[in-house]
């Protein structure tokens, strides 16, 4: 089973990702720490991929491509996997068909994940980040017991960049342009499942499952 979760910036949705992941035993698939890694390790596609962004450059879709099906063949996907970040725009969500298709596989579903735009800037313009441990913060619906400190290791919570309001609303901009486009694709072809974002972590969760269950891709 392999499954895509769409979502706005600040949607929750590698939060999710991981909640589903865990509760249907599948891999979970984050663009971003693949990135992170391929950089660190130095892989092939790893050196590929720093010589665009070491530019200021977007890395090209097919090497991001590349990147996610190199993972998903891993053997902790045998059984399916979550995507969470992949892909971003219209372009590599037909590469990523067309790969999938070449070895007989296919996305079951696509979870896109609703939240209000006033709602996404609260969540986004609220996120706090510990400098040492990367535990996340929301001073508005979960702050710290005490204020700018986190709660686990005690280390400094910071804004980063990309959650300053200015960024927020750029980042809001490119999603809606690139990404949104994603869902009437993916409705089109009777994939889509939409899901509210909006409420705490254990009911968005079971709002999902609950949608995965009406289109029968969990045993009841």
């Amino acid at each position: 089973m392999y499954i895509i979760l769409l979502g706005a910036p600040g949607a929750g949705k590698g939060t999710q990702a991981t909640a589903i992941a865990q509760k249907l035993n599948l891999a979970h698939i984050a663009s971003g720490d693949l990135f992170r890694q391929a950089l660190e390790q130095g892989t092939g596609l790893g050196r590929q991929a720093r010589v665009y962004m070491e530019k200021g450059e977007l890395v090209p879709d097919e090497v991001t491509t590349q990147m996610i099906l190199e993972r998903m063949s891993a053997p902790d996907s045998e059984k399916g996997a979550v995507l969470d970040g992949f892909p971003r725009n219209l372009e590599q969500a037909k590469a990523l068909d067309k790969a999938l298709a070449g070895q007989s596989r296919a996305i079951d579903r696509i979870i896109a994940i609703s939240v209000s735009e006033e709602e996404l800037r609260k969540r986004l313009g609220g996120r706090r980040v510990c400098r040492q441990c990367q535990t996340v913060y929301n001073i508005v619906e979960s702050p710290p017991e005490v204020g700018g400190k986190c709660d686990k290791c005690g280390g400094e919570l910071y804004q980063r960049p990309d959650d300053t309001a200015e960024t927020v609303k750029k980042r809001l901009e490119v999603y809606f342009e690139q990404t949104a486009p994603l869902i009437d694709y993916y409705r089109q072809k009777g994939k889509l499942i939409e899901v509210g974002g909006e409420g705490t972590i254990d009911e968005v969760t079971r709002r999902t499952v609950a949608a995965l269950n009406e289109g029968e891709l969990i045993a009841r």
